[in-house]
């Protein structure tokens, strides 16, 4: 037994912790050892009175102040030149020793004459039953593992005696040990600090003997060891740190020949290691791991050192060190899988019944009602019509559409891609060998995916079988939706089947990463397809951050944060040119074609039809079933879900019913603010909001406050009037849909076959796969003027679409430019105009037909520049086709408007950028064995319910 023990105990004050306090009984605790301590040093990090009171009231022999910033390690190499015994004993303000524990430990020292060190069983301060901390070990690729961290001492571990390293709280060592090793590493960061000095021990020659009768009780405020992750910032803390010392210890232990490579390796680790993180849900690590490869790619004099420090005193081999590693068996035994329990107060997630509960055959009725109703379209390779136009031909120039640069439109428009572009990219790559089928495909099942996902998201909302069917069937007949599919609208239609997937994921993005990135990723994309929703998505995305800190003190905050972020990445451009433009109102346009469809008017009719769901004058196409019949009951086909809805608030689900309500109000409060409001022109025709898209969200709100009501406002007995509701609201639906659902049979929708180009066959031809092939088209106005747009490629593409130019409303120099083209062209008075068209890369001129009916004024346009264009030399006739009058320029071409090199730069940069968010966001969304398990520990149904399993 060590004759005489010199102990050093290092304080230093933490806002956080109770400093005073812990020094107090870790004094009282010493000064009630069995076996006392013959010298005591207090090392005081930092100015604190009360804490300096405190140690110059202690026995202590010795105090000695240090800055605030003094690390452990650093803090006990100032006392070690005056160590005065046979063993050193490592403590700090909050290690508060039982009464045997430095007998034990010393016990344990004389019983191996060969340990270097005795180890105590560190536990909890407040509850002794709970190890923190009973040895270290490490795996073959240096990572820190505790023995037996976190369990219930049931003195299971008791019978072990020598291991790797230990916790360097506590930690006996013998004097000319801790001489000879020279201490603790300063260059750890606080993390593994006694396994290093272990892993120095062993190679010395001498063991790490474990005391488990030695019990010492710690608080984690990390003056020694690492603090108690209570916190964020405490956990980013231990990332950083257990990392700084991973790294560090790797660059030390390893072969001399080896070093330079590990040091090369830091980066590219650190980048498979953020990957790693995204995918564990584990995003809080990636500062930390950069943070810790910077530090440890800094510090070779560090590294030196430590190297140097080992070599002094190794006298064994690493082989020695096998048996005290722990194997990657023993860390799956350890660490495998728990047994999935749900959260205290939580009601144990049930089974899904997808098919059990009837949801495969809603989605199988929804498809044969779409084949019914658009059975034309199976036979169709390209959809056409209203604000429909075909994708590019290949999946290459679909994804160029969607990055920085020239745009598909206008004579030399450079500027961001609208995020829609990357929507329809994506919508295209699914049929690379013919993109635009997939508009097809996508109309033919839309409404079996409207289905599948009202369905799945009525599982937020209820337990019962019978509601979930009734929200998938009324969100498959909303007359959003149809109206849209019946219309030829693709942003408010992907919008419409992408929003009850956001509120699946959205609802619950606060319990998980993984919520956090699905939802990021559909928020990012309904917003790309119906920019008019984002005030009411930011008020509810504010709300959510305001509830998460009042009711869950801040627990979550930063996976909502997160949840704009890809969609920030991805407007970010836009925004910024809208602001150097001054047309921010601009970023709410509808993507895509601009087209003046027919919509509700902004007058209290119009407005009243809104508040019953229907974003069009013909009440959803009655006036046209009955044009001299009455219609005024077809409003009120919606009054069951209304008044269902608005009665959730009174049910036990009150939370939950007002919160749906919210959703119904910011949805309608969108459809009322956007019609009748023109932020983007087709030509020169003024095209307003389309206000279908806020009907869909509030449809969303409705339809769920209704089934909130059916869930918890009837006694649990009465299903008869439950299901009878439900039938009710169902076939109010079915009525209001008729009309549409019938539309194609009786041939009153704008849908059509095709065109597989908006320009004549010989363009689409020539400009298939060549981008850079312009077309000046020219349109006559029925108001006397004429418009001009230059189309690069074989067509005009939905993805090829630009708010740039749709938005535009006061003219950029290249519009004056275009103009005085167009003038020159339909005027014969101009002799130069076909070779400035020619240097610019125009291969074609398009005289198209005026919007119908066509005006005198147009005709006068029109003919006026048939004879115009005829009488040009340089111009070759093509003939008339159906998309116009065709002129091929036949002077030499030259090439399409070079880019800048600052233009590839930012397009690269910003490329990148949104490429790392987007990755990002869905390594957070890929589904885990532990992201599922701790989902299964969750409620699918969010909020209270009052009866589960129906």
């Amino acid at each position: 037994m060590p004759a005489r023990v010199h102990a050093i105990l290092v304080v230093r004050p933490d806002g956080r912790t109770p400093a005073a306090y812990h020094l107090r009984r870790t004094l009282a605790a010493l000064s009630e050892q069995t076996r006392r301590v013959d010298v005591l040093t207090i090392v005081l990090c930092g100015g604190d009175d009360t804490l300096a009171e405190v140690a110059r009231s202690s026995a202590a022999e010795s105090v000695v102040t240090a800055p605030a910033s003094t690390g452990f390690a650093t803090a006990a190499s100032l006392v070690t030149p005056r160590v005065d015994g046979d063993a050193v004993w490592l403590l700090a303000q909050d290690t508060a020793p039982e009464r045997e524990a430095l007998t034990r430990l010393a016990g344990a020292l004389e019983l191996s004459p060969s340990a270097a060190m005795a180890a105590p069983k560190l536990v909890r301060w407040d509850d002794r039953s709970e190890i923190v901390s009973l040895g270290v070990t490490m795996t073959a690729l240096g990572r820190s593992v505790g023995l037996a961290d976190g369990e219930l001492d049931q003195g299971q571990h008791d019978g072990r005696d020598d291991v790797l390293g230990a916790d360097v709280r506590g930690l006996l060592v013998r004097t000319d040990a801790w001489r000879e090793l020279g201490g603790l590493d300063e260059a750890l960061h606080g993390a593994d600090e006694g396994l290093d000095l272990g892993v120095r021990a062993h190679l010395a020659g001498a063991r790490v003997a474990l005391a488990p009768s030695a019990l010492v009780a710690t608080a984690g405020d990390g003056v020694a060891g690492l603090p108690t992750p209570l916190t964020g910032q405490r956990r980013r803390r231990i990332a950083y740190a257990q990392r700084v010392a991973q790294l560090h210890r790797r660059l030390v232990y390893a072969p001399a020949i080896a070093v330079a490579l590990h040091w090369l390796a830091i980066l590219p680790l650190a980048l498979w290691r953020t990957v790693v993180d995204l995918v564990r849900k584990e995003p809080g690590s990636i500062l930390p791991e950069w943070g810790a490869a910077a530090v440890a790619m800094v510090r070779p004099a560090a590294v030196a050192r430590s190297r140097r420090r080992l070599a002094a005193t190794r006298r064994t081999g690493w082989a020695q060190l096998a048996p005290l590693r722990v194997s990657s068996s023993e860390i799956r035994e350890r660490f495998g899988e728990d047994p999935v329990e749900p959260i205290a107060g939580a009601s144990r997630r049930g089974d899904l019944r997808f098919f059990a509960g009837g949801g495969a055959w809603l989605v199988l009725a929804a498809l044969l009602l779409s084949i019914a109703a658009f059975t034309a379209l199976l036979a169709w390779p390209v959809l056409g019509g209203g604000a429909l136009q075909p994708l590019r031909s290949t999946v290459a120039l679909l994804w160029a559409d969607a990055v920085f640069g020239q745009r598909a439109l206008g004579l030399d428009t450079i500027g961001p891609a609208d995020p829609f572009a990357a929507v329809m990219a994506v919508l295209g790559s699914l049929s690379p060998w013919e993109p635009s089928r997939a508009i097809v495909v996508l109309w033919v099942l839309a409404l079996p995916l409207a289905a599948l996902g009202g369905w799945f998201a009525a599982s937020r909302v209820t337990e019962r079988s019978v509601l979930r069917l009734t929200v998938g069937a009324l969100w498959t007949l909303s007359p959003a939706l149809l109206i849209a599919l019946t219309h030829g609208r693709p942003a408010a239609v992907l919008a419409h089947l992408l929003l009850p997937w956001l509120f699946l994921a959205g609802s619950v993005a606060h319990r998980s990463w993984a919520g956090a990135g699905t939802t990021s990723l559909l928020l990012a994309a309904v917003l790309a397809a119906a920019p008019v929703l984002a005030p009411a998505l930011v008020v509810l995305w504010a709300a959510s951050i305001v509830l998460a800190v009042v009711l869950r003190g801040g627990r979550g905050v930063a996976r909502i944060v997160w949840t704009v972020i890809p969609t920030v990445a991805l407007f970010g451009p836009l925004i910024w040119s809208a602001i150097r433009r001054g047309e921010l109102w601009g970023l709410l346009s509808d993507p895509g074609v601009p087209w003046a469809g027919p919509q509700v008017g902004a007058d209290a009719a119009g407005r009243a039809l809104l508040a019953a769901g229907i974003p069009t004058a013909d009440l959803a196409g009655w006036t046209g079933i009955l044009p001299e019949g009455p219609v005024w009951w077809v409003p009120l086909l919606a009054a069951p879900i209304a008044v269902l809805a608005l009665a959730a608030p009174l049910t036990q689900r009150w939370a939950a019913g007002v919160v749906l309500l919210g959703i119904t109000a910011l949805g309608m409060g969108t459809a009322f603010a956007a019609v009748g409001i023109a932020v983007s022109f087709d030509q020169s025709l003024p095209v307003s909001i389309w206000p279908g898209t806020g009907l869909s969200l509030a449809w969303l709100g409705a339809v769920g406050g209704a089934v909130v009501t059916l869930d918890a406002g009837l006694a649990p007995r009465v299903q008869v009037l439950r299901g009878l509701l439900a039938t009710v609201m169902i076939a109010a639906a079915i009525v209001l849909a008729y009309p549409s659902l019938t539309a194609m049979a009786r041939g009153v929708t704008p849908l059509a076959n095709g065109p597989e180009s908006t320009l004549p066959a010989y363009v689409a031809a020539e400009g298939r796969d060549d981008p850079d092939v312009g077309t000046i088209v020219l349109t006559p106005q029925n108001n006397g003027g004429v418009s001009a747009q230059v189309v690069w490629g074989g067509s005009e593409t939905l993805g090829g679409q630009t708010t740039l130019l749709s938005t535009r409303t006061e003219p950029a120099p290249e519009d004056q430019g275009m103009a005085e083209l167009a003038a020159d062209l339909v005027t014969s008075s101009a002799e130069n105009v076909v070779a400035d068209l020619a240097d610019r890369g125009v291969a074609f001129v398009l005289l198209a037909p005026a919007l119908a009916p066509e005006s005198d004024a147009a005709r006068t346009m029109r003919l006026s520049a048939t004879t115009s264009l005829d009488q040009r030399d340089s111009l070759d006739a093509v003939g008339e086709t159906t998309k116009g009058s065709l002129w091929r320029v036949t002077t030499e071409l030259g090439e399409r408007p070079a880019v800048a090199a600052s233009v590839h730069a930012t397009a690269a940069a910003l490329g990148a950028i949104q490429t790392a968010v987007l990755i990002a966001g869905l390594l957070l969304a890929l589904p885990t064995a532990a992201s599922r398990r701790e989902a299964r520990r969750t409620p699918r149904v969010v909020g209270p319910h009052w009866q589960e399993g129906r």
